[in-house]
C-alpha cells in the first residue's frame, strides 16, 4: 500500500474541501456575499428585492423587474500559524512511550492574492405575476497559499497545505419566483457547483512502526499535485416573502444539501529514502465523496415606519454536522516493488474524519434612501453579523481556519435613474484559536503498517490566527419595469346619473313681424 499516494489523497479531499465548503454559505464561508446585501450584513432575506437575492431568497428576484447585476468583491486576507506538537521518546524494544516532550516551530505566516470575485445576472418578465433570473457566482473563499521552508526549514504546516493555486469553482443557477396575491411571493432555485480544484502539498512516507524513520523526517518527504474535476454538484434553493403587515416583511429560505462526488488525478514523486528507490506509482484515477449542509435562513424587515428606512433582522443555520468524514475511492492506484509488500500493493477505500460542527449565525442591517434630486438617490448602508465556527478547536487546520466571527459593514448606493451603483467595506474580528497539541485530532495517516500505532503524530496543533478586510462594487441597471397594477373594480353597480329635464322650447317672438307690418304701413 502507497502511503505517499494515500496522504496525496488525504490532502486532496482536505484542501478541496476547504475550499468547496466555502462556497457553500455556512461556517466556512469566509463573509456574506454580493456588495448591497454585505452592505446590509447579509440581512437581505425578507427584504431581498433586486438580483442580489439569487444568493439568499429567490423569491427577492420578483421586485428586480426585468434587471441586470455585475459586482465584486476581494477578500484581504492574511494568517500566521504557530505550530506546537507532542515528541515521544519511545522505547525501541517495547514501542511504548517513555516520556513526552512539546515543541514549538517557528510561525509560518499564509497569504491570498485579492482576487474579486463576481457576481453576474439577469432576470425578465415573461408574465406580469412570474420573473426568471439566471446567474453565476463564484464562491466568497480564500484560497491561501503557504511557503514550503521557514528560516531555512522546512515549513511547519507544509503535511496541511502549500497552496491552492488554479482552482477554479463556479455556482450556476436557474430562478424563478411567482406572486399569486399581492402580499405573497414564493421562489425556487435550481444551482449546478462546477469546475476543477488544484492542490498542492508535502506529505510524508515514513513507516514509524518499523523504526525506518521519525515520522516527519524530511528525506521522506514528498511534494503532490492533485487536481479535481471536472466539478458538477447539483443543489438547489426554496424561497418566500410574506408582507403580514403594511411596512412589515417576512422572509425565509432553505438551501438544499449539496452531494459532492467527483474524479480525482494525483500528481506526485516517491520519497528520497531507500525502500522507495525502486518502487514507482502505478494509476493515478480515484473518486471521493462528501456531503455540505442544508442552510435555512429567516428575516423579518420593517419598512418606511420613518419614510425612506428599512431595517431588517436575520438569522441563518448551517446543518455543518452532515459533514462528518470523507470517503476517498482510489481506482488501481498502486505502488509496485516496495519491499516487504506485495509486487503490486493496491490503495483501498479511505475514511477521513472531519467532525464538523451546525454553526449558525445572527445578522442585522439598515439603509436609508435620500432623494438628492428628481433623478438622484443616495442609499448609505450600515450592518453588522456574528457567526459561531462550524469547525471545532480539535479540527482545526490551515486548509480550513474558521472560528467565531464579528463582521461590522458599511455601504452606499447611488441611483441614477434606473441604473445604480453600490459599495461596500467590511472587516473581521476573528477569535484567536488555540489547538492544544494533545487535543489534536488531525493526524498523519500512515497506511503502510505491520502494526497500527497506538499513537497518532497530530499535525494541527498549535496558534492560528488570521484577519480578513472585505471590499467591493457593483453595477445594477433595471431595463424593464412591470406595468403598475390596475386598480381593482368597485363591487357595487355604478349609480344612475341623475336625468336632467330637457329645457322647454322658447316662444317664438312677433316682433320683428309687427315691426315689419309698421313698416308697411
Amino acid at each position: 500500500m502507497n502511503l505517499s499516494l494515500r496522504y496525496a489523497l488525504c490532502g486532496l479531499v482536505l484542501g478541496w474541501v476547504g475550499v468547496e465548503a466555502e462556497a457553500h454559505a455556512g461556517g466556512l464561508y469566509v463573509a456574506q456575499r454580493g456588495v448591497r446585501p454585505l452592505g446590509r450584513g447579509g440581512a437581505f432575506v425578507a427584504g431581498a428585492d433586486d438580483l442580489g437575492a439569487i444568493g439568499y431568497n429567490p423569491a427577492g428576484i420578483f421586485d428586480a423587474d426585468g434587471q441586470f447585476l455585475f459586482d465584486g468583491s476581494a477578500l484581504i486576507f492574511g494568517s500566521s500559524y504557530t505550530r506546537q506538537a507532542l515528541l515521544r521518546q519511545v522505547d525501541p524494544n517495547t514501542g511504548e512511550t517513555i516520556n513526552t516532550y512539546e515543541q514549538t516551530f517557528p510561525t509560518v505566516e499564509g497569504s491570498a492574492p485579492p482576487i474579486p470575485i463576481p457576481t453576474l445576472a439577469v432576470s425578465f418578465i415573461p408574465h406580469e405575476d412570474w420573473r426568471v433570473a439566471v446567474g453565476v457566482f463564484a464562491p466568497n473563499a480564500v484560497l491561501p497559499t503557504y511557503p514550503g521552508e521557514v528560516d531555512g526549514q522546512p515549513a511547519p504546516q507544509r503535511y496541511q497545505l502549500l497552496s491552492l493555486d488554479g482552482s477554479i469553482l463556479a455556482s450556476l443557477g436557474g430562478y424563478v419566483a411567482w406572486r399569486p396575491v399581492k402580499e405573497l411571493t414564493l421562489g425556487v432555485g435550481f444551482e449546478l457547483l462546477v469546475g476543477t480544484f488544484t492542490s498542492r502539498q508535502v506529505l510524508s512516507g515514513c513507516l514509524p512502526e518499523r523504526f525506518f524513520c521519525a515520522p516527519e523526517d524530511t528525506e521522506w518527504d514528498l511534494e503532490a499535485e492533485i487536481a479535481a474535476g471536472p466539478i458538477i454538484a447539483p443543489t438547489g434553493i426554496l424561497g418566500v416573502t410574506w408582507e403580514f403587515y403594511e411596512g412589515l416583511r417576512l422572509g425565509g429560505s432553505f438551501h438544499l444539501p449539496t452531494y459532492v462526488r467527483a474524479p480525482a488525478t494525483l500528481t506526485t514523486r516517491l520519497p528520497e529514502a531507500a525502500p522507495y528507490r525502486n518502487s514507482e506509482v502505478v494509476g493515478e484515477d480515484a473518486s471521493l465523496e462528501f456531503d455540505l449542509p442544508w442552510e435555512a435562513r429567516i428575516g423579518v424587515e420593517a419598512r418606511d415606519l420613518v419614510k425612506g428606512l428599512r431595517v431588517e433582522v436575520a438569522a441563518d443555520f448551517q446543518y455543518w454536522a452532515i459533514h462528518d468524514n470523507i470517503s476517498v475511492f482510489p481506482d488501481g492506484v498502486a505502488i509496485t516493488n516496495l519491499p516487504g509488500f506485495p509486487k503490486e500493493y493496491y490503495l483501498p477505500e479511505i475514511t477521513i474524519p472531519r467532525g464538523f460542527q451546525s454553526s449558525i449565525a445572527g445578522m442585522i442591517g439598515a439603509e436609508y434612501s435620500i432623494p438628492a434630486s428628481d433623478t438622484v438617490t443616495v442609499t448609505p448602508r450600515l450592518g453588522f453579523s456574528y457567526e459561531t465556527s462550524a469547525v471545532p478547536a480539535a479540527y482545526q487546520s490551515v486548509l480550513t481556519l474558521d472560528s467565531g466571527k464579528a463582521t461590522p459593514s458599511v455601504g452606499l448606493g447611488v441611483s441614477f435613474g434606473d441604473a445604480r451603483v453600490d459599495v461596500v467595506y467590511a472587516h473581521q474580528f476573528i477569535q484567536t484559536v488555540e489547538t492544544a497539541p494533545a487535543e489534536a485530532r488531525l493526524a498523519q495517516v500512515v497506511p503502510v503498517q505491520a502494526n497500527a500505532s497506538d499513537t497518532a503524530n497530530t499535525i494541527n496543533g498549535g496558534l492560528y490566527s488570521w484577519h480578513l478586510d472585505i471590499v467591493g462594487a457593483g453595477f445594477t441597471y433595471t431595463y424593464e419595469r412591470a406595468p403598475a397594477a390596475a386598480p381593482t373594480p368597485s363591487a357595487e353597480p355604478p349609480k344612475a346619473k341623475p336625468v336632467e329635464p330637457e329645457p322647454e322650447p322658447e316662444a317664438k317672438s312677433s316682433a320683428p313681424e309687427d315691426a315689419e307690418s309698421a313698416n308697411d304701413e
